[in-house]
């Protein structure tokens, strides 16, 4: 029977929804979790290793130095040899190295540590978002990130409770933040294996996509495809050297500036201000998660329902600046803790429209390239963040100027997606990255 077009697409795109989100949501939280661990676990190992809050802040951002200099490496091998192969790798080393942070034993090694850990994550972001490219058509793939995207705010909202009890384990000549590690990274290493088998490399190796729904998806991408490819294909050098690209990666800047300098801190931020046990302080923390979870999903979908992504991610950033901003100057720990948590939901907010308009123009070798060059480049912000906390908390013993910093940088990102974000004049060659 002959299915109207609106009905059929309604219908494959909720088969698309229902079928690959739940899984590669559970990967992500897997991930995320594996990179904000820290955050509980330094609240052990700053005395028990002897490490100063500017240590503690450049060893949370090592992660992003190893990110940067491996990610479009990662990314263009996964291009090569497909997302089941490539991921499933990439989860089992990442889940191996978490495992063998029990190992620590100062502050280089913290730092050795992080940084591998970062080189072994590059590749998954980057190579998630250009996936759901080949899955999902332009207008259902904002909403497809921030549901990916969600798995950010439900890490630290499951995390964080699972994490504070963690630290309460001792025993077998581990401490609390050893089990942690060691106990976290097991299901990365499961999950990288499951990959292989779980996950189809494009729609038309899905065996549970049959009939006119196949036939719909592939016509779509396919058109849509044509319609990007119409424009002259670009070398990875142009690529590299595209102003668009790095004007995109100024945007995105601020997201990883923002959430990590804020997730990586947030536990310490709790306990200074309130002297909550490890198990309190981690419930507090999910209040910020919970707030982002909801709020993300919310600007994604309303993105897609209207078709503007521009003022999507311009609008939050400068919201989320503000209440940073406020913040800083907070004297309870009821109002710093909301003030982060919306300043938290506003940044991640921004994802879901950002990518949309991000990979608008994007196709072939220039979208595995553009993407990591804009992921990688920006989320040296996630070494920024928690470095600046660090910073400014070893200069002045507070939080207030790492989040007024932070603030700042988050407003300059929502002013250039102003910019970047306007539509070009059609059928511009150049305007393709």
């Amino acid at each position: 029977m002959e299915i109207s077009p609106d009905r059929l697409e309604s219908a494959v795109i909720s088969r698309l929804m229902w079928r690959l989100m739940p899984f590669l949501f559970l990967l992500y939280i897997v991930a995320y979790l594996d990179r904000i661990n820290v955050s509980f676990a330094v609240l052990q190992m700053r005395g028990e290793l002897g490490l100063s809050d500017r240590a503690y802040g450049r060893a949370a951002g090592m992660f992003f130095a190893g990110y940067f200099f491996f990610q479009l490496p990662s990314n263009l091998v996964l291009e090569k040899f497909g997302v089941r192969r490539w991921i499933s790798g990439l989860m089992i080393t990442w889940g191996v190295i978490s495992c063998l942070m029990i190992f620590i034993r100062g502050p280089i090694s913290f730092y050795g540590m992080r940084f591998l850990l970062g080189a072994a994550e590059a590749g998954f972001f980057p190579g998630m978002i250009l996936y759901m490219k080949r899955w999902f058509p332009a207008n259902a793939r904002a909403r497809a990130v921030a549901w990916f995207m969600m798995a950010n705010p439900i890490a630290g909202l499951v995390g964080s409770p699972v994490s504070g009890a963690l630290l309460g384990i001792s025993g077998k000549g581990l401490s609390g933040w050893q089990w942690m590690f060691l106990m976290e990274g097991i299901p990365a290493i499961l999950l990288g294996a499951a990959v292989f088998w779980a996950l189809a490399d494009n729609p038309s190796e899905a065996g549970w996509l049959k009939g006119q729904e196949r036939a719909w998806l592939l016509e779509r991408l396919a058109l849509e495809q044509d319609a990007e490819s119409s424009l002259r294909k670009e070398n990875l050098w142009r690529v590299l050297i595209s102003p668009r690209i790095w004007m995109l990666s100024m945007v995105y800047f601020g997201v990883p500036t923002t959430m990590y300098g804020v997730t990586l801190w947030l536990p310490s931020v709790i306990r200074s201000l309130s002297g909550l046990s490890y198990f309190m302080t981690g419930l507090v923390s999910t209040l910020p998660f919970l707030a982002t979870a909801i709020v993300m999903v919310l600007v994604g979908m309303h993105s897609d329902r209207t078709g503007e992504r521009r003022w999507h991610t311009a609008v939050p950033a400068f919201v989320g600046a503000g209440v940073l901003g406020l913040a800083g100057y907070g004297g309870s720990a009821v109002l710093v803790v909301a003030c982060i948590g919306l300043g938290m939901a506003c940044a991640e907010s921004m994802v879901g429209p950002f990518w949309a308009m991000a990979t608008l123009r994007m196709t072939g070798l220039s979208a595995a390239a553009g993407i990591a060059v804009i992921n990688s480049v920006a989320n040296l912000g996630g070494y920024f963040g928690p470095d600046i906390i660090g910073f400014f908390r070893k200069a002045s013993g507070g939080f207030r100027g790492g989040l007024l910093a932070i603030g700042a940088t988050l407003a300059l990102s929502g002013g250039i997606a102003l910019i970047v974000g306007r539509q070009p004049k059609a059928d511009r060659a150049d305007d393709l990255v």
